[in-house]
């Protein structure tokens, strides 16, 4: 793994500068007003990195699964408001239309979102159907050669400005996760609406909203391969879709780390910096020391998908420990700033708010212990 993150310096060092001179600037402003930037969209399409893991047949960069981890931790350490909307658009938006999708429906999509960095939504859960995503309940009732869809979706990122989602909804009336099928929409498309946006707690610059189908008629070439298999699909997308949360997180938690520990060596008290007190040394100890864990996890799991293994158990474990470090270094963060922590005078109270996201979103702490002990039991029944 040592090896992996040395190949990386060099790359991260170029992403880190852009960030910090294109992405940081922006982040109270995107935090407060609760806006999608478009400067800061305009910069990352320059960079062409919303199409970064897009194969570069079809306009992308063709990025690593590690360079792409890259990506999203130095965009979230400067916003993580940008970083979920990064992570969101190209780990479940690009990535099943060209893993699932057929090649004409890859070139109809991925080249444009590559150029012009239209966003693309990812819309799986729904009101009744959160964590347990197989209550999934829109329809779509065929007629002809074509659907008409009906249902909601909820806590959709990028469900008012993306130009494309993919949703899912039962094309039969089988119960459970049967009869699940994943299906391209476009926003242009009559009945298909953006609805109600939330009012979130953190990361509030990144748009998350309601997608509405009241009667959306479309044609059965946009359904992302044969009925039934639009809950597998997304199980497989959401695989690697948690590593790129795990990411943020571990985003997060880096900027608090250098947060807490410039403010600890200009902060004096009784004569002295704060740095000098061993309550403080432990706090930035235990934090640097769960973040360097979270990174071996993250991207041991990101090799793994890079290198086609299986790495269910592996990302399920970088999501749950890098968001839960996260937390406890924002936490801590904030302790070490002490009142200035708690104010917006820096950003720690932002990044406490935004790290929440990393522990819920593509699957909370609890499922994912519980997706890692389904896997561990399977190993053991193995060798059994």
């Amino acid at each position: 793994m040592y090896d992996l993150l040395e190949k990386l310096t060099d790359f991260r060092t170029e992403v880190r500068a852009f960030c910090e001179e294109n992405i940081a600037p922006h982040a109270v402003e995107v935090d407060e007003k609760q806006i999608v930037s478009t400067d800061v969209n305009k910069a990352i399409n320059a960079k062409g990195w919303w199409g970064c893991t897009v194969p570069k047949e079809y306009g992308g960069l063709g990025y690593s699964n590690a360079e792409y981890v890259v990506l999203v931790e130095e965009i979230s350490r400067v916003c993580g408001s940008t970083g979920l909307t990064f992570a969101a658009h190209n780990s479940l938006g690009t990535y099943p239309i060209n893993t699932f999708g057929t090649d004409e429906q890859r070139l109809k999509y991925l080249p444009t979102t590559c150029k012009n960095g239209d966003l693309i939504a990812f819309g799986l859960t729904e009101p009744e159907a959160g964590s347990d995503a197989g209550g999934t309940k829109s329809k779509a009732v065929r007629d002809g050669d074509h659907y008409v869809i009906n249902g909601t979706k909820s806590w959709i990122t990028s469900a008012e400005p993306c130009t494309v989602a993919i949703v899912t909804a039962r094309t039969s009336d089988e119960g459970g996760v049967k009869g699940i099928s994943s299906i391209i929409l476009e926003k242009s498309m009559d009945g298909f609406t953006a609805g109600k946006k939330e009012n979130k707690l953190g990361c509030r610059g990144s748009n998350t909203a309601f997608l509405h189908m009241d009667d959306v008629r479309v044609h059965e070439s946009q359904r992302l391969g044969d009925e039934g298999l639009g809950f597998k699909q997304f199980m497989i997308t959401l695989d690697g879709g948690r590593i790129s949360i795990g990411a943020m997180g571990l985003g997060i938690a880096q900027a608090a780390l250098e947060l807490a520990s410039k403010h600890a060596i200009k902060r004096k008290q009784f004569g002295k910096p704060i740095s000098a007190y061993q309550a403080i040394q432990w706090k930035i100890a235990d934090m640097a020391t769960q973040i360097e864990a979270a990174r071996h996890l993250v991207y041991g799991a990101a090799y793994l998908k890079d290198t086609g293994k299986p790495m269910t158990k592996e990302s399920a474990m970088a999501k749950v420990f890098a968001s839960e470090v996260a937390n406890f270094c924002t936490y801590q963060a904030i302790q070490v700033l002490g009142g200035d922590g708690y104010s917006s005078k820096y950003p720690a109270e932002r990044y406490y708010r935004d790290m929440k996201l990393c522990e819920i979103g593509e699957g909370t702490s609890e499922v994912q212990r519980i997706v890692i002990a389904r896997e561990v039991f399977k190993s053991v029944s193995k060798i059994d």
